[in-house]
């Protein structure tokens, strides 16, 4: 029998079902990978912003990692928001034995601009969790958090990437050039060469869970054994269409369409 390849995502709740463990989970089903989750919190939050969070105790979080672990195959597995210090401690000792591709998307700040990481844990992502890191997928915020250099142009995403490689240690870096303007442009860094994935701006505002999905689509791509450049074009294009066909749902930011690269052309 083809081997199942499966993918673990560990990362919080999003009730209207646009970003988080949902999104997650939607997009690997897409791409063809088996899903499966650890929840690290519980979120209150729709298309408008984040009303309340409660954080899975921490044993209860080690169990969900050691049920999963103990008995199914990871062939790659992504971390979204892990909110502070105990939960990233926790999961570093558990995801360091692995021997999977790992996709950190550094969730620090929804859509909506509500924080949903502690302030305290933001120096243990970047010093502990980072270097475990195949690659770590960054919009700017995030990229000039983790290397605290400001980033204003092209070249400040490319230097950006670069340094996230070489200064902090993880395998390589995706920038991402969403809250750019013009062409939405993402830099990926290897650690030997520069790689380029271009597309057209989309001009919406439903981008709901736009970081989840790219990450998870990554992540699906390398459970099935694509090469990281592979992984990070065809994620590019999945998360791209499901942009073009995002839902007007809600009365904030909209959900992203995950279901859109297998009906474009019935959509349009």
């Amino acid at each position: 029998m083809k081997q199942i390849p499966c993918v673990l995502t560990i990362a919080g709740t999003d009730p209207s079902g646009g970003a988080g463990i949902h999104a997650d989970l939607k997009t690997f089903q897409e791409l063809k990978s088996y899903g499966m989750s650890v929840i690290t919190s519980v979120v209150a939050q729709n298309t408008t912003g984040v009303q309340d969070i409660h954080h899975v105790p921490l044993n209860m979080i080690k169990q969900q990692l050691d049920s999963v672990i103990s008995d199914m195959p990871v062939h790659a597995l992504k971390t979204g928001m892990i909110a502070n210090i105990d939960m990233m401690k926790l999961v570093v000792s558990k995801i360091s034995k692995l021997n999977a591709p790992y996709v950190m998307d550094p969730v620090m700040v929804a859509t909506s601009g509500d924080p949903l990481i502690e302030e305290n844990a933001r120096d243990f992502l970047r010093k502990e969790l980072l270097p475990l890191a195949t690659l770590v997928t960054p919009n700017i915020p995030e990229a000039e958090y983790l290397t605290g250099e400001s980033i204003e142009t092209v070249d400040d995403m490319k230097q950006a990437a670069e340094h996230i490689v070489e200064k902090f240690g993880a395998g390589a870096a995706l920038v991402k050039g969403g809250h750019m303007k013009g062409e939405a442009i993402d830099f990926l860094y290897d650690g030997s060469s520069l790689h380029t994935f271009s597309a057209k701006r989309i001009n919406t505002k439903n981008t709901h869970g736009t970081g989840c999905t790219y990450s998870a689509a990554i992540t699906a791509y390398l459970s099935q054994g694509l090469p990281l450049n592979e992984a990070v074009k065809k994620a590019k294009h999945f998360v791209t269409e499901a942009i073009q066909y995002s839902f007007p749902l809600g009365s904030g930011s909209g959900p992203t369409n995950h279901w859109a690269t297998r009906c474009e052309s019935s959509l349009d």
